[in-house]
């Protein structure tokens, strides 16, 4: 779980950098899980308290929710935005097409993340909101 969620992820990113400093507006976009969120698992109004879930997941996705604010701070004074994106539970093969929402859907926080504008945010954990009025918005870390 964490050599392809964690230590791939800092492979790649650390092996395109190079490329991403010359480009006028890079994006790095890391795919997380709202059960990473040390807020969401932790606060007990949170539908993320109640649930059950594997821990070398949970832990690896709260790890690239930190790996993200560390490349976030790295990359401050750059034009390059580093963000994490919450799919949501989507049917997948991780978890035998289970997830209530499809594919596209899922697909929603990633491409508006690597769609930010020049002015846009960096540093953040935005995408799918379980249980909550609307559907995407910026989640606790």
């Amino acid at each position: 779980m964490y050599e392809t969620n964690v230590f791939g992820l800092v492979a790649v990113t650390n092996a395109l950098l190079p490329l991403l400093r010359r480009s006028e507006a890079a994006r790095i976009v890391n795919v997380s899980s709202e059960v990473g969120s040390l807020s969401a698992r932790t606060n007990p109004d949170s539908p993320m308290s109640q649930m059950v879930s594997a821990i070398p997941y949970t832990s690896s996705k709260t790890a690239v929710n930190m790996v993200t604010v560390l490349y976030a701070q790295e990359l401050r004074d750059t034009p390059i935005k580093v963000n994490a994106a919450n799919p949501g539970y989507t049917a997948t093969d991780l978890n035998a097409h289970t997830g209530f929402r499809t594919p596209e859907q899922g697909a929603e926080p990633t491409v508006h993340l690597a769609t930010l504008p020049a002015d846009g945010p960096t540093g953040t954990f935005w995408g799918y909101l379980w249980g909550a009025d609307h559907d995407y918005g910026p989640l606790p870390w």
